[in-house]
């Protein structure tokens, strides 16, 4: 029924094989490595042809100022108590962020060039509250929608000048994030961090406030402020508000690029002084650094009461960002 194999022929198949194998080996490598080549030079004609491209990508890689976005976006995370009696009893408060839109404006001066970076967020506040005020638990979530705008500005070097525009540059410091809604009847007028190494950071204008990643400018700048895992930070915030009733102002800080170890917790109103028809007023409040070593950042966000407490009022706020680095933890 089937053809039998000559064992004549099984030799000479097994010393064909061992006779060509090697070259066709060879040569099937060389051709994939052809391919290869092929390929990369297809992907070479891809890469970045401009100096604004080159630092558009150079800046969004960046670990610093990508550890924004996810301590700005509150996604999953509202543990925040809030105990106040009004229109709404509020327990948890969180925002949620989409960024609908990012631009770089860059400004060459010889060697060096100076940036904006602008982002556009679209965001939505959930409020889980009660209308009871005696209410233990929420049996209600509130959401309010609102846009914010948020800059920060950005110094870059010129190192090479290679054919590849990107390996050319190098970012020499950033400035602080500063953003909030159009209508504000809060200003953040000062921020200080009070670092356990005896540091004491106080920004006034974050804009204007450049961290230092480059070490050849350490004489010019801040460098980004570094902890260990575990220490507290003492931070105070000074505001100047429309409404006499305490504000409802936040530091979220701790997520990584995947959202996790996210932390927030409520400011507690220091002093309070009427001026005029403002308020000047005075928030403290401590965060401990988790044992995850890396680039984040802890973002203030200052509301009047009302945003979270009646279920109408439209969403105000400012928000202030500071990065900060976790030294990895040793095992001593």
């Amino acid at each position: 029924m089937f053809n039998k194999i000559k064992p004549n022929n099984i030799g000479k198949n097994t010393q064909f094989v061992k006779k060509y194998f090697l070259p066709l080996m060879l040569m099937a490598f060389l051709t994939f490595f052809a391919g290869c080549q092929d390929d990369a030079s297809v992907l070479s004609t891809d890469q970045m042809t401009t100096d604004k491209q080159a630092l558009e990508k150079i800046a969004d890689q960046d670990s610093v100022l990508a550890s924004f976005d996810t301590n700005y976006n509150e996604e999953g995370e509202m543990d925040v108590l809030s105990k106040v009696s009004t229109e709404i009893k509020p327990f948890q408060v969180g925002q949620k962020m989409r960024l609908v839109n990012k631009t770089l404006t860059v400004n060459f001066v010889g060697d060096t060039a100076y940036g904006l970076i602008t982002k556009s967020f679209e965001g939505v506040l959930y409020i889980r509250g009660s209308y009871d005020l005696n209410a233990a638990v929420p049996e209600t979530l509130i959401t309010k929608t609102f846009s914010t705008v948020v800059t920060r500005k950005i110094m870059f070097i010129k190192v090479a000048n290679t054919d590849i525009p990107e390996n050319n540059w190098r970012i020499a410091a950033i400035s602080l994030p500063q953003g909030g809604t159009l209508t504000q009847g809060i200003d953040i007028t000062k921020f200080t961090a009070f670092l356990p190494n005896g540091d004491t950071l106080v920004i006034n204008s974050p804009n204007d406030y450049y961290l230092v990643r480059n070490w050849g400018f350490w004489w010019r700048w801040h460098h980004v402020p570094a902890i260990n895992w575990g220490q507290d930070v003492l931070l105070r915030v000074e505001l100047n508000s429309n409404y006499a009733d305490d504000d409802f102002v936040t530091v979220t800080f701790g997520a990584d690029r995947f959202g996790m170890y996210r932390t927030k917790k409520e400011f507690k109103l220091v002093s309070s002084t009427q001026n005029g028809n403002t308020y000047s007023k005075v928030y403290e409040q401590t965060f401990s650094s988790h044992r995850f070593p890396g680039f984040y950042h802890a973002i203030i966000n200052a509301m009047p009461k009302q945003v979270v407490n009646d279920d109408a009022a439209p969403v105000e706020i400012e928000s202030w960002g500071i990065p900060y680095y976790i030294k990895i933890a040793l095992p001593f």
